[in-house]
């Protein structure tokens, strides 16, 4: 089996230069499993492998004239080998290495993604870790409801992306699939043992029923599953926006020294690379959207799918490597404050322990709606009135008073008893 080999940066994989050696490992590939089937002699097979090469440059010019990216791939294949070349691509169709070379290149984008993306876990998961005690607003539909942890918070995070790298891993196995079956798939004129060996060598599995292309439901689960990921990142970055909002300020993106927030106004710390990815998960999402309507090709085949997958599947692939590197760099350097957590968790009197005094009254007795309509309207008219206390005005409240002592009513405030069961989701994550 041909090795499968990484690059250091995901936009090397989707050079011209990288494609074109990619199409070249797939041609040799076949020629090499021709061979063995004794369909051409070893020494064309030596002669090709030691002097298959191509030019950049002059394939583009000779495409410039035939109006064939494959058919100038090989001529320029061709000038380099000589009379052995006509060993090469032998029943075999344009698609047979388009198809499989593009698999190879999302095989190895996988491989750049996923170490990544356990980068990012393991950010999380140490975040986490770090901030299992400390003790934030939960909200829901941005307004504050009970007491969380941010380690709480962030333990969402993780397992969420704990998911997408099972994911990417499943993603991986559904493109890592290649073709060599000729004209509309029907190895008239190729032996299909010839793509068996080929895909072995490749580090691939034959496409079970391939047409003239490999079908694109396989390209659409890879692009699916990178928006996936970046919608993940962007709900993470819009959650790290609310939070630094000048109101709330619990957490704040990094600003480095030398930083500026604004030409206008120098006050400014701006969350802007939250801001960035949040956009540029709206990119990712688009080409996913794209390969989903690639899908639909006519009969066969046609081409409707190659323009729109030169431009989605590698920018897909890079924009989501680039926000996995982003989001994990913002996530170790995150900014945390505590102080202002508790001073936000207590504003108008610790509105948000109104589940836990209701509880309480119904725990001595209270019918629940009469509870409910005294809690409620203590909470609105603190939180409607400024200086308004919650809690000071329910300490005073006869009917309160009557059924809780100080010492019950200041355990319903206390916001340790909201976090007395976290620990299950800790273990887990294994946090």
């Amino acid at each position: 089996m041909i090795e499968r080999y990484t690059l250091p940066k995901m936009g090397d994989l989707w050079t011209d230069e990288n494609k074109f050696r990619t199409w070249l490992q797939v041609e040799i590939a076949v020629c090499e499993a021709q061979a063995e089937l004794g369909k051409i002699p070893a020494d064309a097979l030596a002669t090709i492998k030691a002097k298959a090469n191509f030019d950049v440059k002059r394939i583009l010019e000779i495409e410039a004239e035939v109006k064939h990216d494959v058919i100038a791939f090989l001529t320029n294949v061709n000038e380099y080998v000589g009379e052995a070349g006509r060993y090469i691509h032998l029943g075999m169709t344009s698609s047979d290495v388009l198809d499989t070379a593009i698999a190879l290149q999302m095989v190895a984008s996988l491989d750049i993604l996923l170490p990544q993306l356990e980068n990012l876990i393991q950010a999380i998961r140490y975040q986490a870790q770090q901030h299992r005690q400390t003790v934030m607003v939960g909200r829901s539909h941005g307004i504050h409801a009970e007491p969380i942890t941010l380690g709480f918070k962030l333990a969402g995070w993780l397992a969420e992306m704990m998911r997408h790298r099972d994911r990417l891993i499943a993603a991986q196995k559904e493109v890592a699939v290649g073709q060599i079956s000729g004209a509309v798939g029907t190895y008239a004129n190729i032996d299909p043992q010839i793509e068996c060996l080929t895909c072995q060598k490749l580090g691939l599995q034959p496409e079970a029923a391939s047409t003239q292309v490999i079908s694109r439901d396989r390209h659409a689960y890879y692009l699916n599953a990178l928006a996936l990921v970046a919608a993940s990142i962007e709900r993470f970055a819009v959650e790290i926006r609310n939070l630094q909002r000048t109101d709330v300020l619990e957490v704040e993106e990094f600003f480095s020294k030398g930083q500026k927030g604004s030409s206008a106004m120098p006050h400014k710390r701006n969350p802007i690379r939250s801001e960035r990815l949040t956009g540029l998960a709206r990119v990712v999402r688009g080409y996913a959207m794209t390969g989903l309507e690639n899908v639909a090709l006519w009969h066969e085949r046609d081409i409707s799918h190659s323009s729109a997958e030169r431009v989605i599947v590698p920018d897909a692939a890079i924009l989501t490597h680039f926000m996995l590197v982003e989001i994990t760099d913002l996530v170790k350097h995150l900014q945390v404050y505590p102080e202002n957590m508790k001073r936000n968790m207590n504003l108008y009197g610790g509105v948000i322990f109104s589940q836990s005094v209701l509880l309480a009254l119904v725990d001595k007795g209270m019918v629940r709606e009469d509870a409910y309509a005294i809690v409620q309207t203590h909470a609105h008219q603190a939180w409607n009135k400024e200086g308004g206390n919650f809690k000071a005005a329910l300490s005073q409240d006869p009917q309160v008073q009557k059924l809780l002592s100080a010492e019950e009513l200041d355990h319903c405030f206390d916001p340790s008893r909201h976090l007395q069961n976290l620990d299950q989701v800790y273990q887990r994550l294994d946090i």
